[in-house]
């Protein structure tokens, strides 16, 4: 089973700092994807959410230290 994580972040600063860190700290083998979220009726491009993707095939990431390096970045992790 292929499980995907999705963190959310208030900015693109946030996020790639937040990519890295998953790399570091998991010894993940490749970067996350990161994807800019427009807020839904937001027509200001600075009004945006960033999303970093991450791909857990083998079921090794652990949500609750995922949510807790998303909150330290104003962020979440998104709920399955």
């Amino acid at each position: 089973m292929n499980v995907r994580h999705v963190l959310v972040l208030p900015d693109r600063d946030a996020a790639e700092e937040v990519a890295q860190e998953v790399v570091d700290r998991f010894g993940l083998p490749e970067e996350p994807q990161l994807v800019r979220d427009a807020l839904a009726g937001e027509d200001d491009a600075e009004d945006a959410q960033w999303l970093v993707v991450l791909e857990d095939p083998r079921e090794r990431l652990d949500t609750a230290s995922l949510d807790e390096l998303a909150a330290a970045y104003e962020g979440w992790l998104e709920a399955p």
